[in-house]
């Protein structure tokens, strides 16, 4: 099909739009998520570009399991474990309680929505996104345990909010709602979903290890999430846990199933991938705002408004008396077996003010099935609560850090030294043995020992505070091996553009080159 003149000048628009956001993401230094729903936002003031829906159905399908299995993949299962009850208080119970509250403001607030349609809204807004919020702490030094809760609670929260979402919408679309029988789908879904998700990750595990091929090991890596999300929807289980229970079930094997190219590699793609889809589903959605606008007339303008701010009011209000009651409070630390101290108010100030709303409420608003007489007007809405969210939370949780003073607990960086010390004398250990064979020069064998030995020595320092001396004579060799590394890429380039290497030549030994800077900090 041959695109019209005016249909090739919105395209180039669209592809104006992306570029100009790829552009500010690292200049502005703001997650990207922050910036999608702005320039969302921004696509859906320019007139005269193409409204773009995709079928309902296939919304959830095409762009959850990707997004679930990608960040269930690279979670800690130890820390997961760890912090398993507060971010089950957060996951379910937080999400329970969003659903429920946000339901009864926006009925009061709405005339013209149902119950059954003030339900589906809550679902769909009740999950957080943690990509803004941990790519924050992390920037900033807070508490790896804060990002660990966040992380987690993502994870899970969004099978408790799309179990009461896909219940909400069975009675909105002429079904009956009960309390026991949706308590009742939510333990039966989800113990289901796990399982379809443990059979799924070991299949997928046994077939990685018995190949060698980054590009097919990536490609399965893409369809392991579809193949756990699709059998789990298709017989009513959780298919959120589906993908999720094989990420994280793949990505605790996959050191053991892994080359260090498919490690690169791979991690790139999945950065990739997590932006690309969530850039297309806020491009979606400024693309539908004009439309989404305009059918709203049968609703008052101001009661639109009035809505939109109280459901974001709601939104915020909740999470925050929820994690301070539940997290900070004395009963909580007895149901938790007196394992906890009570958390400080700082990091549950922090928690409170981190509950923003991104891509998967995103998804399941752009879900909802065109015959819910309201659909419309609960797209507008979750979307003005993404957009507060993210805004308006995003841009003062850095201040709000800042201002509480909430340090690093240095837990991540003693224990990343205390890998790099083990790892050294592990090799140190290897070499002793090795010393004996024939093909082990003592030359090489006593160079190989000194790296290692400084190796050990410098990170060592990192631990106890010693060795200032060692620290500061990697970070001047670390700068001169740089400056030469930047010798070898102009000169290797010189060679290209002079016609003596070809174009291939050139990609592979910048490639090394790169990877060699990208040892750097390990390396000695």
């Amino acid at each position: 099909m041959e695109l019209s003149h005016h249909e090739e000048l919105q395209l180039f628009a669209l592809l104006a739009a992306a570029s100009a956001l790829l552009v500010l993401v690292p200049v502005l230094r703001v997650p990207y998520p922050i910036l999608l729903v702005l320039g969302g936002l921004a696509m859906g003031l320019v007139p005269g570009l193409p409204e773009v829906e995709l079928p309902p159905d296939l919304v959830l399908v095409v762009f959850l399991p990707p997004l679930l299995y990608g960040a269930a993949f690279y979670t800690s299962l130890r820390e997961f474990r760890a912090n398993v009850r507060q971010i089950g208080l957060l996951a379910v119970g937080l999400v329970i309680a969003t659903t429920a509250g946000v339901a009864l403001v926006a009925h009061e607030v709405v005339t013209a929505l149902s119950w059954e349609e003030a339900f589906i809204l809550g679902a769909v807004v009740s999950p957080t996104d943690p990509i803004a919020a941990t790519s924050i702490a992390a920037r900033l030094g807070v508490s790896r345990r804060i990002v660990v809760v966040l992380e987690g609670e993502s994870l899970v929260n969004d099978a408790t909010a799309l179990v009461l979402y896909r219940a909400a919408v069975v009675a909105a679309v002429g079904g009956a709602f009960s309390l026991w029988e949706t308590g009742l789908r939510i333990v039966v879904a989800a113990v289901v979903g796990v399982a379809i998700g443990l059979v799924v990750g070991f299949v997928v595990r046994e077939i990685r290890a018995r190949i060698d091929h980054p590009q097919a090991e990536i490609g399965l890596s893409l369809l392991t999430g579809y193949l756990a999300y699709l059998p789990a929807e298709a017989i009513g289980a959780s298919a959120v846990l589906a993908a999720v229970t094989a990420g994280i079930y793949v990505g605790w094997h996959a050191p053991v199933l892994t080359t260090p190219a498919l490690r690169l590699q791979g991690a790139a793609f999945w950065d990739v991938m997590t932006f690309v889809v969530n850039s297309v589903l806020f491009a979606l959605v400024g693309l539908q705002l004009p439309r989404l606008v305009e059918a709203l007339g049968d609703v008052p303008a101001g009661e639109v408004a009035w809505a939109a701010v109280a459901v974001s009011v709601a939104v915020v209000l909740i999470r925050v008396v929820w994690v301070f009651a539940f997290m900070f409070g004395p009963y909580v630390r007895g149901w938790l077996g007196g394992r906890y101290p009570r958390a400080k108010w700082r990091t549950v100030a922090v928690v409170s003010w981190a509950g923003m709303r991104g891509a998967v409420s995103l998804a399941a608003a752009l879900a909802i099935p065109l015959d819910v007489p309201q659909r419309d007007l609960l797209i507008f809405l979750a979307f003005v609560v993404i957009l507060v969210t993210l805004v308006g939370q995003g841009l003062t949780l850095p201040a709000l850090i800042r201002v509480l003073d909430l340090p690093d607990d240095g837990s991540a960086a003693r224990e990343d030294a205390n890998a790099r010390v083990f790892a050294a004398e592990a090799a140190v250990a290897r070499l002793d043995e090795l010393e004996r064979e024939e093909w082990v020069r003592e030359d090489t064998a006593e160079r190989m020992r000194g790296l290692y030995g400084f190796r050990r020595d410098r990170f060592s320092g990192r631990i106890d505070g010693t060795h200032v001396d060692v620290e500061e004579r990697s970070q001047a060799y670390q700068r001169l091996r740089r400056e030469l590394l930047r010798a070898e890429e102009a000169a290797v380039i010189d060679l290209r553009t002079r016609g003596e290497i070809g174009d291939d030549v050139m990609h592979r030994v910048l490639r090394d080159i790169a990877l060699e800077e990208q040892r750097l900090d390990a390396e000695v």
